[in-house]
């Protein structure tokens, strides 16, 4: 291909990929050339971009700011450019060679990381799929091309975001078995003052929903603080005399420790779970299957591999 511009199509699917990596040698894994083919590859990558692109950070390389900002339109480039190339023909899934990145709550990864694994691994071997818990600050991650796919409780106000939501989950309260407060009748009375609860929030919150309902009965419960994530709570729960929380989602991480999920006597709202990604993945095959697989899993009873 002529370069007239300083910076051709290969460049583009070079750096998309090594984007993708992070890494010298596993692009040059996934182009099929050798580790000094790729690294004078990424030389005129930096000498057309004016750019380091990645640099050494300990025993791994990172994305310069520069190359963050551009890695969502590199790859939405290259993306196009395929298309073009192959307007009328299906896409092989077993052909393709992606990583797409997934974000959300750990309990997505912990609850249909096995099921979605295996799909791929059945349909679509040369698919990896990269997992990142939600961060305690929000960002532009699916516009920015950190993320390819946001799962779980969407809360992205951006226009240019697709959001979908997939159904509506319900709160359980759970606890360790043999917990006190599974002895007789549960009225809120009881359910607010019998332990100390532990919140789970990304953001270190210790107010919720549920103080919410129980202030409206003139009820307060003692919230002993917060974890990050809910596989995290409920290790402390199992340990513990502590009230928690899990989704009827999640609910098999809660039974397979043991715990015992129960219904809370309150009126509480539900929660809307979804999937969020960014227009430009519209049109693309491989993320439309990933999309339709993560649907799949949200709505069918069963966690567990197929």
């Amino acid at each position: 291909m002529t370069q007239s511009t300083g910076l051709d199509l290969n460049l583009l699917v070079a750096l998309d990929v090594l984007l993708e990596e992070e890494s010298v040698q596993g692009a040059a894994r996934r182009l099929h050339l050798s580790e000094p083919a790729m690294s004078r590859t990424l030389g005129r990558i930096r000498k057309a971009l004016g750019d380091p692109v990645l640099v050494r950070a300990g025993r791994r390389m990172v994305p310069t700011p520069h190359a963050l900002a551009v890695r969502a339109e590199v790859g939405a480039v290259v993306e196009r450019a395929r298309a073009l190339f192959a307007p009328n023909r299906d896409t092989d899934l077993r052909t393709v060679n992606r990583t797409f990145t997934i974000i959300g709550h750990d309990a997505i990864a912990a609850t249909h990381g096995a099921a979605l694994f295996a799909r791929a691994a059945r349909e679509a071997p040369g698919i990896r799929l990269r997992f990142l818990s939600e961060s305690h600050v929000d960002a532009p991650f699916l516009r920015q091309g950190t993320a390819d796919l946001e799962v779980g409780v969407i809360d992205s106000v951006a226009p240019e975001v697709r959001v979908e939501t997939v159904y509506e989950d319900r709160m359980l309260g759970v606890v360790r078995p043999g917990h006190p407060l599974l002895d007789g009748e549960l009225t809120p009375e009881r359910f607010a003052g019998a332990a100390g609860h532990l919140i789970v929030s990304r953001r270190g919150r210790q107010h919720g929903p549920i103080d919410d309902a129980l202030a409206e009965l003139g009820l307060e419960r003692r919230v002993v603080g917060s974890v990050g994530t809910y596989p995290a709570s409920l290790f402390v729960l199992r340990e513990t005399d502590l009230i928690g929380l899990v989704s009827q989602w999640g609910r098999p991480l809660a039974d397979t420790l043991g715990l015992v999920a129960f219904e809370i006597p309150l009126r509480l709202p539900t929660v809307r779970l979804g999937l969020a990604w960014h227009p430009r993945h519209d049109a693309d095959p491989a993320h439309a299957w990933l999309r339709g697989c993560v649907r799949e899993l949200m709505t069918d009873g069963s966690a567990g591999p197929p």
